[in-house]
């Protein structure tokens, strides 16, 4: 671990980032590569076994047959070409897959040739039917042949066939010019040229750099806790309330991991302050036993690096952890980097934070909004000290089996100071996953993800119209997938949105339903099973907030009651896990429904076996009405022709049905809001 914030650049750093790099049009032009970030000067991001398409536009001058490959390059150095196909013939696109097998720091780029061979055949394909040269383009046809068989890295059986076709073409007596026309372009030599094609004038575009990570970075489903709440309780002898611990929290971790959740996210565990601190539902004046908001972190008891005294000790935490990887969950912990007026850091390092002109520490505000019981880190003061004492602390939760960090606030801190510090942290352990808490302006949000965060909170929560949901669904699977990975979560502790707060059991069941299959990844927070409703007046967040207080859910009393989501929850994490196709971002396609309030869309993938995994989900977004309508389905983008039919099985209810490009169906609150239908193979 390194202290020092100069530490030598990760590979994430390693790509240049002065300016857009120059680089010099080849003899066959290649542009416009993509994805390609900031100019190529970041990486784009895969995670292991991801398919994505890198595109190009590859053209040349006159009539003569062009071509590209797209070569990948691993972490060690070797090479791998791939074909790339023309997507638009005649207009010079070109599109090849890119599946990474491994971690690490990859890179790739499309290489433009002179096809010869090609040029041959369309033109010999063209003459020697019409008797037009034949000899002469018989000739020709066997030097191509010649140059081709004389390729340093072909083997010797394709040298063989290769010498063979020229032969035939040379033989005029043996073989007539339309019988060794149709020879050589559908024997073992044109195989040969398609497996391992004769590239000439070849001309290469710069490498772009490519981070590929563990495949949690992509796929995932989080459960947010307040380990303090997981097992309090009101004493009956005393009416006051008995915190939870990490050893009472440990016991909720069965009931997390059977709903299908692999990672369970702690809010901070350290030390809370006393000073201005919190009492409910954000009041100013707390009592003697209001625990205050643990993102008022620091206390004598210590700061980042400490665990409340009441919520117990290392040696918890570090069981707390193990029994999380026997239920098969990571643990994610906060890090919320602003301090208690009465953190350690306060008095140790008063220069770390903002002096105002009476001489008091600028408390954080986001006017009107102010945070009394917080200090904010001023990153310009001292940036040495502080990167490295944060570096520390990071240091000290990955030796207690930490792998995740949810980062509170991000954008309210220098954006490089994350590029340094994920950076740093990749050099020793680059299975560190960072998600970022960034409710903020496009471009920082953007730009956290380009600098090495490998998810992002999103604005999903406030998306609700169908029109509100293609266009972000759309955005955040096109080419913004290539550095962003998206996070939807439709409830948090700090938000509870209008459409949550009255749109009743329908509205929960969609927004997670959702979240949970339109992108990768997702996330709730506890009580969501419960459909916590209620908000504080004049606040999209609920009432009796449990930043603020202890919360006792009873979930014993849940569990035999009924009528909460958990089985809903659990199905939906199930079909996540058994359908390969909802484990990808970038294969998302919407479709038309008539009736504006449902909303449509499939996600496809081809399997090893070669069979295609395809779900298309249609939701009715109206959480206060059923609603029936024709759905409209784009049968081409599910590569199936107009008047195909598809068999599905409705993943919800187990319904299976018949349908076409045009299907009637019927969402709503007297049915089921949403359809997860699975699409049977032809």
């Amino acid at each position: 671990m390194s202290t020092d914030f100069t530490v030598a650049p990760s590979p994430i750093e390693a790509v240049p980032v002065s300016g857009p790099p120059q680089h010099p049009l080849g003899r066959i032009p290649v542009q416009d590569v993509r994805p390609c970030v900031d100019h190529g000067t970041r990486p784009a991001k895969s995670v292991v076994g991801e398919p994505f398409t890198v595109t190009a536009e590859v053209f040349r001058e006159g009539h003569d047959a062009v071509n590209a490959t797209l070569v990948l390059t691993d972490p060690h150095g070797t090479e791998r070409h791939l074909p790339m196909t023309c997507t638009n013939p005649g207009l010079s696109q070109w599109a090849g897959e890119v599946v990474a097998d491994t971690e690490g720091l990859w890179s790739y780029r499309v290489e433009g040739w002179s096809d010869p061979w090609a040029t041959w055949v369309h033109d010999a394909s063209i003459k020697i039917p019409a008797d037009i040269d034949a000899s002469l383009m018989r000739a020709e046809g066997a030097l191509v042949l010649d140059r081709a068989a004389a390729d340093p890295d072909r083997d010797e059986g394709g040298r063989a066939a290769l010498r063979s076709a020229a032969a035939i073409l040379r033989d005029e007596e043996g073989h007539r010019a339309t019988a060794a026309l149709h020879l050589v372009t559908t024997g073992t030599a044109a195989v040969e040229l398609a497996t391992t094609p004769h590239r000439e004038l070849v001309s290469p575009s710069r490498d772009l750099p490519l981070l590929v990570e563990r495949e949690l970075a992509l796929f995932g489903s989080w459960y947010e806790i307040f380990p303090r709440s997981e097992g309090a309780h009101v004493d009956p002898a005393t009416g006051r309330w008995v915190t939870g611990t990490l050893r009472t929290a440990a016991q909720r971790l069965p009931a997390i991991a059977g709903m299908g959740f692999d990672v369970v996210y702690l809010t901070p565990i350290h030390p809370i302050g006393t000073t201005a601190r919190k009492g409910p539902n954000n009041t100013l004046e707390a009592g003697p036993d209001d625990p205050g908001s643990p993102y008022a972190i620091g206390s004598p008891d210590g700061g980042h690096d400490a665990i409340h005294p009441e919520l117990g000790t290392f040696a918890d935490f570090d069981d707390f952890v193990a029994e999380a990887t026997r239920q098969g969950l990571e643990v994610a912990l906060d890090l919320a980097l602003q301090c208690s007026p009465d953190h350690p850091w306060v008095t140790e390092h008063p220069e770390w934070f903002t002096t105002r002109a009476d001489g008091t520490i600028a408390y954080a505000e986001n006017p009107p909004k102010k945070y009394q019981d917080i200090y904010p880190i001023n990153f310009d003061n001292d940036p040495a000290g502080i990167y490295a004492e944060v570096r520390r602390v990071v240091q000290v939760w990955i030796d207690h089996g930490v792998k995740i960090f949810r980062v509170d606030n991000p954008h309210t801190k220098p954006v490089e100071f994350w590029q340094w510090l994920i950076a740093d942290v990749a050099v020793d352990h680059p299975e560190v996953i960072w998600l970022s808490e960034a409710f903020t302006k496009p471009a920082m949000m953007h730009t956290l993800a380009k600098v090495g965060f490998q998810q992002s909170y999103t604005y999903y929560a406030w998306r609700n119209t169908v029109p509100e949901l293609v266009e972000y669904g759309t955005e955040v699977s096109g080419e913004a997938a290539a550095y962003m990975r998206p996070s939807f979560w439709p409830t948090t502790h700090d938000i509870l949105t209008p459409y949550m707060q009255f749109g009743g059991r329908a509205a929960w069941q969609v927004r997670a339903a959702l979240a949970a299959t339109m992108v990768p990844t997702w996330g709730i927070y506890a009580g969501y099973e419960l459909m916590e409703h209620v908000a504080r007046p004049g606040a999209e967040e609920q009432i009796d907030n449990e930043k603020y207080e202890l919360k006792d859910r009873r979930w014993d009393q849940v569990v035999e009651a009924g009528g909460s989501l958990i089985d809903w929850l659990t199905m939906l994490n199930r079909i996540r896990r058994e359908h390969p196709s909802l484990q990808l971002l970038r294969n998302l396609t919407f479709h038309h429904v008539d009736d504006e309030n449902l909303i449509a869309y499939s996600k496809s993938r081809t399997l090893p076996d070669g069979t295609t995994d395809t779900v298309i989900v249609v939701a009715n977004v109206d959480p206060h009405s059923t609603r029936e309508s024709t759905l409209r389905l784009d049968m081409a983008a599910l590569g199936r022709d107009w008047g195909d039919r598809l068999e599905v099985e409705d993943l919800v209810t187990g319904a299976r049905w018949d349908w076409g490009e045009a299907t009637y169906v019927r969402l709503g609150v007297e049915t089921e809001p949403v359809h997860i239908v699975s699409v049977r193979q032809p």
